[in-house]
């Protein structure tokens, strides 16, 4: 298989899944046999891509023109192969998911729900292959549109104001500064192509105010990275069922923001015009601002999706103050947490889902005792809140490993007391959720009981464990994932400090 055609492949498969749930959507086996067969062969061709651009080779497909000077253009690299993999990888066990959780709850419009979830990614898959701005400004906006259905499922007032706020903002956002910062960019560079080194190098005219002013309209164009302050659409979006949660949160929506981020600094500032650029300082503070707040306002909650809602928008900032450390470290550290906290947060979520098939229970206080009923969801959640929190050996500990030496070699001290002070917070609120699940409830001798027979249906239990173990099996495939983003992040990879090395 060519480049071209897998690039073609992993777009158009999608497309074919959406219409195939369409043409089964009367016969739920048969529809959800779409979903898990089409899922896994997506992956199989983005696993395609991921060797050819390990093997040094750059997948690349030219469409044709929207108009002159707008190329529908793709070409695969490093970073853009890591987030394909995490979300395709991840559709699959969602959809194992979803399958549990939508019979268990007996949720309507299920065809719908599935046929949006395909389409979300066609958007993921488009905005990762992207090969230049306005492709990924275009798939941005596609992954946009197909996840506000998914906000509004439920169909109650509630959920249609949290749609709106979600559609609002990220439209708002991307149309009244990312389109800015894009269309400033051709004009500047002359094309809109992402360019190893930063495409603005070509650029004349440059001054730090005109940086400054692009880094800015970037940043806080690209809403779906959650950084305060419009970070807001994200908690509201909680009323969506939550295998859209995870979607939101970890495969898909808010990995595309902060992955996008990433793409604008390395490919079209570059590590040397981005250190130059004063507002990166700014926004650098204002991620570590984001890190501090958001975790402690999730201390506050009591809803246990409202908690990890706060928790995610913490956890992305982490990837935002990676970009703008401006350096090889910080750049692998970012890059590692989309795939770190994806498998974690996925698992806190698919969690919170089970215990509500099952019991029915929202608020964290409701959940004393639960844990003796439930003891792998419990045992699933204890482990990603360590990965989310950087403890070895889980995913989480490498991005805070790389991001704290990003910031040593950029000689900014603040952002490790930062980071420090984020895993304190993360133990206070994530921990005491498991510690409470194994103490007996204070009135009564017996937890809040099931409200279906059985309790949790086995596919939202097994999933979360296997995600789970994920976090822990990652933390020892770190040198392999590093090694393969070498060439975009510039960092040597981990075992190289791993073996005493100087980095």
């Amino acid at each position: 298989m060519s480049g071209e055609v897998a690039i073609i492949a992993a777009l158009v498969l999608p497309l074919v899944i959406c219409f195939g749930i369409w043409l089964a959507g009367r016969v739920p086996d048969l529809r959800e046999g779409v979903t898990l067969v089409g899922s896994a062969a997506l992956f199989i061709v983005v696993i395609i891509v991921a060797v050819m651009v390990s093997n040094g080779n750059a997948p690349e497909l030219r469409v044709g023109q929207a108009m002159p000077g707008l190329e529908f253009a793709f070409k695969v690299e490093p970073l853009g192969a890591l987030f394909a993999l995490v979300a395709s990888g991840l559709w699959i066990v969602n959809s194992f998911y979803s399958i549990g959780y939508m019979r268990g709850n007996r949720e309507r419009n299920q065809t719908r729900f599935y046929m949006c979830f395909a389409l979300a990614l066609f958007g993921a898959i488009g905005v990762a292959f992207a090969g230049n701005l306005f492709t990924l400004f275009v798939f941005y906006e596609i992954l946009t549109l197909s996840t506000y259905p998914l906000v509004a499922h439920k169909g109650d007032a509630k959920a249609q104001r949290g749609a709106r706020i979600y559609l609002m903002t990220l439209l708002g956002t991307s149309i009244g500064f990312l389109l800015v910062a894009i269309i400033w960019t051709g004009q500047l560079a002359g094309s809109l192509d992402f360019v190893p080194g930063g495409l603005l190098q070509q650029a004349e005219g440059l001054t730090p105010v005109i940086t400054s002013a692009l880094l800015l309209l970037f940043v806080f164009g690209v809403g779906k990275a959650a950084l305060m302050p419009f970070h807001f659409w994200l908690p509201n979006a909680m009323v969506a069922p939550t295998p859209v949660s995870a979607l939101l949160h970890a495969v898909a929506v808010v990995k595309a923001g902060v992955f996008t981020i990433l793409k604008v600094s390395i490919y079209i500032f570059g590590e040397e015009i981005l250190n130059a650029t004063p507002s990166r300082e700014f926004i650098l503070g204002v991620a570590c601002f984001t890190i501090i707040v958001a975790s402690l306002v999730a201390m506050t909650k009591d809803n246990l999706k409202a908690r990890l809602a706060y928790s995610t928008v913490a956890q992305l900032a982490y990837i935002t103050c990676g970009a703008m450390l401006a350096d090889a470290a910080g750049f692998l550290g970012g890059s590692m947490q989309i795939a770190a906290h994806a498998v974690g947060k996925i698992t806190l979520f698919m969690c919170a889902g089970a215990i509500y098939v099952a019991t029915g229970a929202q608020n964290i206080s409701d959940m004393r005792g639960l844990g003796r009923k439930m003891p792998f969801i419990f045992i699933a959640f204890f482990v990603a809140s360590l990965s989310i929190i950087g403890i070895p050996p889980f995913a989480g500990d490498w991005p805070k490993y790389e991001l704290m030496q990003g910031a040593i070699d950029a000689n900014i001290e603040y952002v490790p007391i930062i980071l420090i002070v984020s895993s304190i917070l993360n133990i206070a609120y994530l921990l005491p959720i498991s510690i409470l699940a194994l103490m007996p409830p204070p009135d009564s001798p017996e937890p809040v009981p099931f409200k279906r027979p059985g309790g949790a249906p086995m596919l939202t239990v097994a999933a979360p464990c296997f995600t789970a173990a994920l976090c822990f099996i990652m933390f020892f495939a770190v040198g392999p994932i590093s090694k393969f983003l070498e060439p975009a992040t510039g960092e040597r990879p981990v075992e190289i400090y791993m073996a005493g090395g100087n980095p």
